[in-house]
């Protein structure tokens, strides 16, 4: 095994959830990928922690940011201790974290209800952007979030936010102002297929409730927009959008994550399940930036939906993914075995992982 591996570090996050009228809590989680047990890692971090996401730093692998309840919080030591950052806005709920393709000092964090903030010196402050705003499109019965952000490699100043559940808005100056894009995609809901309401009252509510969103250096001006309707690309930053159909791949549509691996531009990965809150879940790859999927997991059951994806910033072979009821899977020798590194009892609602 190679010094790379060796020092992997899985991580995961959950949020509270609640059964049978008892609520439970969160929890962040660390291990490296061998027999051992999970850590709950707690020094420093908010009481009952509900982790939501993550950002590893892009050159110092024991730096890792986790959004949280109160705020976004940074370790330096791999994740044994954590110090709570210079947020303006405390109790905040963090949904999502993001580095400036080109300058790791400058990150942005995504919050609820929808608000983006941006640092300057790699988290110690931050301001919130006052143009970043809900664009009101589809009221639920929960705020809308920032469900993530993410900066064009190849314009760095371009820098896009899927919205949950409002669609997706787009700043074309580092997050000064901002864009609605969510326009056609209400358009396409005027198809049937792609109709859905579960908590509104209108028809495009699958169409906006945006979980995802991915840019590549290797397509300049396409994106891909995970949805509960599926996966949609735009190859004009998002001016228009096309269905993916990545029902032709999967009997499973529902896209709760995708990214673009840091090693290659044209591979790709994609969480897909039944529903929010189902049954089954996989992950998919593709190799050629989009254009043709391939089931990725092998070996592994998911017994819920599968939330997030994560590969390693150093070693292509590792690839970890997490379902919702507390089950993490990877594989570290470019998907051709997998193992299930279960979560604790009682670990549910997990919404992220990553690994350094």
């Amino acid at each position: 095994m190679n010094a790379a591996r060796r020092v992997t570090r899985i991580f995961a996050g959950a949020g509270q959830w609640v059964s049978g009228g008892t609520r439970h809590p969160g929890g962040l989680f660390r291990r490296v990928p061998d027999d051992g047990p999970w850590e709950p890692l707690t020094a420093g971090l908010p009481e009952n922690v509900e982790a939501r996401a993550f950002a590893v730093h892009p050159r110092e692998h024991d730096v890792l940011y986790v959004g949280t309840q109160d705020g976004p919080y940074r370790t330096t030591d791999g994740g044994a201790r954590w110090e709570q950052l210079g947020f303006p806005d405390r109790g905040a709920v963090v949904w999502s974290l993001a580095f400036h393709p080109t300058r790791p000092e400058v990150m942005y964090a995504g919050v609820a209800p929808i608000g983006i903030y941006r640092s300057e010196d790699g988290g110690d402050t931050w301001r919130r952007l006052p143009g970043a705003r809900s664009p009101g499109h589809c009221e639920m019965g929960f705020p809308a979030r920032v469900t993530r952000i993410v900066a064009d490699p190849g314009r760095p100043d371009d820098v896009y936010a899927a919205l949950e559940v409002s669609g997706v808005i787009r700043s074309a100056d580092g997050g000064e102002t901002w864009t609605d894009l969510s326009a056609p995609l209400i358009r396409l809901a005027d198809a049937p297929h792609l109709k859905s309401r579960i908590g509104s009252d209108i028809d495009a509510e699958g169409m906006l409730d945006s979980h995802a969103f991915a840019v590549s250096a290797a397509a300049p001006g396409t994106a891909f927009l995970a949805v509960r309707m599926g996966l949609f690309r735009s190859d004009d930053r998002g001016v228009s959008w096309r269905d993916v159909e990545i029902g032709r791949f999967s009997p499973l549509t529902y896209c709760r994550d995708v990214i673009v691996a840091p090693h290659d531009g044209r591979v790709m990965y994609a969480c897909l399940s039944v529903a929010a809150r189902g049954n089954n879940g996989s992950l998919y790859r593709s190799d050629d930036l989009g254009n043709t999927w391939r089931r990725f997991d092998h070996g592994v059951t998911a017994r819920g939906t599968m939330m997030a994806v994560a590969a390693h910033p150093r070693d292509p072979a590792c690839v970890y993914c997490a379902s919702r009821c507390g089950q993490v899977f990877g594989t570290e020798d470019t998907g051709a075995t997998w193992r299930e590194y279960p979560l604790p009892a009682g670990v549910e609602d997990v919404y992220a992982v990553a690994c350094a």
